[in-house]
């Protein structure tokens, strides 16, 4: 079945076998490669598990490397009756973790894959070894003009049409994320927009602008409980020319995260994990083999 319905993934630059797992919501699809300490990776919007195939490659060799699709991207199912709402999507990933008991976990996490996994982490802090945190948040931003603008216009009816029809988010929104758009090339492009092929599969991808301010509620009850991992060891790895999340987010991370180490990438857009690529590679294996 899979041969018939996902052709079009790169199988040479993507070379996983795929899985899926059948949650209350719908069949979520990962990958599971390698043997030892388990790494989770959680993508954002409008990738998916494919942004962290260049980790995922050489990361595994070393450790279990697992990456999910949230429902309504990559490979996993894309259920109409789903809500779509990050709320909804960390209770799917704490149900993931749960069927298939994964224990002393360290979370990559980027985009909105920062409040999806952040919230499993404050609120099951036990079960987390480490986190490494790429470009993201985990705290409400009302008030912020710089997300209310982005919210109101693409979470609105002009964005959902743009996105919906258009597919506005992975054709124009990806490109303009990344700090050297020379790294984006079109095969990659393609890989990372391809899964959302019919307006009726991307309103996962129109949900989640909507609620960087919607879901406001839900994430100041992220931040109220982020005493729970402040002493978690921590990576932070930033890449500067992110139109999204600036040095402010940064710094916010830095503030409460007594236990974190940072690595600022100047010429690095949103989307760190696929565009810094292998060469976070180094920094991310001395990290994981220290200890606190």
């Amino acid at each position: 079945m899979e041969a018939q319905l996902h052709t079009w993934v790169d199988r040479q630059e993507y070379p996983f076998k795929s899985q899926w797992l059948s949650l209350k919501a719908g069949n979520m699809h990962y990958i599971d490669e390698g043997e030892g300490e388990i790494l989770l990776f959680l993508h954002g919007n409008p990738v998916w598990s494919y942004s962290f195939r260049k980790l995922v490659k050489v990361l595994s060799k070393k450790y279990r490397c697992i990456a999910i699709d949230h429902l309504g991207f990559g490979l996993s199912d894309k259920p109409p009756g789903f809500s779509y709402l990050p709320e909804d999507h960390s209770k799917n990933l704490t149900e993931f973790i749960e069927l298939k008991g994964l224990k002393n976990i360290t979370l990559f996490v980027n985009d909105w894959g920062g409040p999806i996994g952040l919230n499993y982490a404050v609120n099951f802090s036990d079960n987390i070894a480490k986190l490494v945190i790429f470009n993201t948040f985990m705290w409400s931003v009302k008030g912020d003009k710089h997300y209310e603008k982005f919210s109101a216009l693409m979470g609105g009816r002009i964005g959902k049409f743009l996105n919906l029809k258009f597919n506005f988010f992975g054709k124009i929104v990806i490109p303009k994320a990344y700090g050297d758009k020379n790294r984006l090339d079109k095969k990659t492009k393609y890989q990372l927009t391809r899964h959302v092929p019919s307006p009726a599969e991307r309103l996962g991808v129109w949900i989640f602008p909507k609620e960087i301010i919607g879901s406001s509620e839900w994430l100041n009850s992220i931040w109220e409980k982020r005493k729970q991992i402040e002493n978690k060891q921590t990576l932070l790895i930033w890449g500067m020319k992110d139109i999204a999340f600036r040095q402010k987010e940064l710094e916010t991370f830095k503030l409460f995260l007594k236990n974190s180490q940072t690595l600022v990438l100047e010429d690095v857009g949103h989307y760190v994990q696929d565009e810094a690529g292998e060469s976070i590679i180094e920094p991310i294996n001395e990290f994981l083999t220290s200890s606190t």
